[in-house]
């Protein structure tokens, strides 16, 4: 006679539970991973050090600063692009901090079960 309903063996309701608080935990550690991430900065230099940009962890810009000498009312052009390569390093340095901290975390989902089918 076929059993009606559950799981065979009864192992299904306690692996779904444990899933479920697996998720719950690496949800709350995503969490503290991603404010940790959004309370640091990253700062990045070009032209020598004469454009210094500083960006925060939610990839906002906090301050440029400018050595004078690389200030020439002729030659506007390099300065934006110094400006420009020094926001884009700052902002990769931020993007490889949190694929770092997301990795971490990403690293952790096969012990959830794994083996899922799809």
């Amino acid at each position: 006679m076929a059993k009606r309903g559950g799981f065979p063996g009864g192992a299904m309701p306690g692996n779904m539970n444990n899933l479920m608080k697996q998720a719950q935990k690496m949800q709350r550690q995503m969490e503290e991973k991603t404010k940790e991430l959004e309370e640091k900065t990253f700062e990045a230099t070009a032209g020598g050090g004469a454009v210094s940009v500083t960006v925060s962890g939610k990839k906002e810009v906090l301050s440029v600063k400018l050595s004078e000498e690389v200030v020439d009312p002729d030659d506007i052009e390099m300065l934006e692009d110094l400006v420009v390569a020094a926001v884009n390093e700052a902002l990769r340095k931020q993007e490889e901090a949190s694929q770092q901290i997301m990795g971490s975390l990403a690293g952790g989902i096969g012990g959830l079960g794994g083996g899922f089918p799809f």
